[in-house]
């Protein structure tokens, strides 16, 4: 991989205050793209991460939005494009994963994660389509999840919603082929992130073994991404790429 093979390109990353959205940031940073660092409440965390890009020598943005809400996205796009003047690159990786037992979840619990999930990443790329048609390369890449191919317990929204970006990206591949746009899924498995005090392990991954016999690292699910948005995966489009260390076999 070229050390600056995303120069000149300008990426969007949701969900980027920390773990793998944070080193995704920092990965297409590092490839030489200017980023635009999203979040939905924790600003500290944002301008951390766009702190660690710039002093790199990069340059990011703090993107403050819920994805959800269809006119801060509108407000975040337009943010980005008068900043940078242009957006190459959508990584739809802001996500909420609760656990709750299907009899306790509320019709609220369930829209809740599905607008952040997939109402997310559907309002992010429709925003960003006219910018991303005039790149000549765009890329899109969701984050998905070892759960929606496996299934797990007390998750059934996020599942859903996980498997629904599966989904997703196949129709983008297919609708925005000729604009010169790939969609792809990155689908990780279990991964050493920082959790919330008290947070329990999900259940999924108290079950769940790997091949290869450790959990990954954020940076490895960022080192996918980055060759999804480059210029050496123009011929991959509407894939779902695993990187579970062979948790699952896809």
């Amino acid at each position: 991989m070229n050390d600056k093979e995303l120069s000149g390109r300008v990426a969007v990353v949701t969900g980027a205050g920390r773990n793998i959205g944070r080193a995704i940031a920092l990965a297409l940073a590092e490839g030489g793209a200017k980023v635009a660092v999203n979040g939905r409440q924790n600003r500290a965390a944002v301008d951390s991460v766009a702190g660690e890009i710039e002093a790199k020598g990069g340059e990011a943005m703090a993107a403050m939005a819920d994805v959800s809400d269809e006119g801060a996205v509108a407000e975040m796009i337009a943010a980005v494009a008068r900043r940078f003047g242009r957006i190459d690159i959508v990584v739809n990786n802001a996500a909420a994963r609760p656990e709750k037992p299907l009899d306790a979840m509320t019709l609220a619990d369930w829209r809740a994660v599905m607008g952040t999930i997939l109402d997310g990443a559907f309002l992010l790329v429709k925003g960003a389509l006219p910018h991303l048609k005039k790149s000549g390369a765009g890329a899109i890449v969701n984050i998905g999840g070892l759960s929606s191919h496996t299934g797990t317990r007390n998750r059934a929204h996020v599942v859903a919603a996980k498997a629904g970006l599966i989904g997703l990206t196949r129709a983008l591949a297919h609708d925005l082929a000729g604009d010169g746009i790939t969609a792809n899924c990155v689908a990780p498995g279990l991964i050493e992130t920082e959790r919330d005090p008290g947070a329990p392990l999900p259940q999924h991954h108290k079950v769940s073994k790997t091949l290869v016999g450790r959990w990954g690292q954020p940076g490895e699910i960022a080192a996918a991404v980055r060759f999804l948005a480059g210029p050496d995966a123009r011929y991959i489009t509407g894939q779902t790429l695993h990187v579970n260390g062979g948790a699952f076999l896809g």
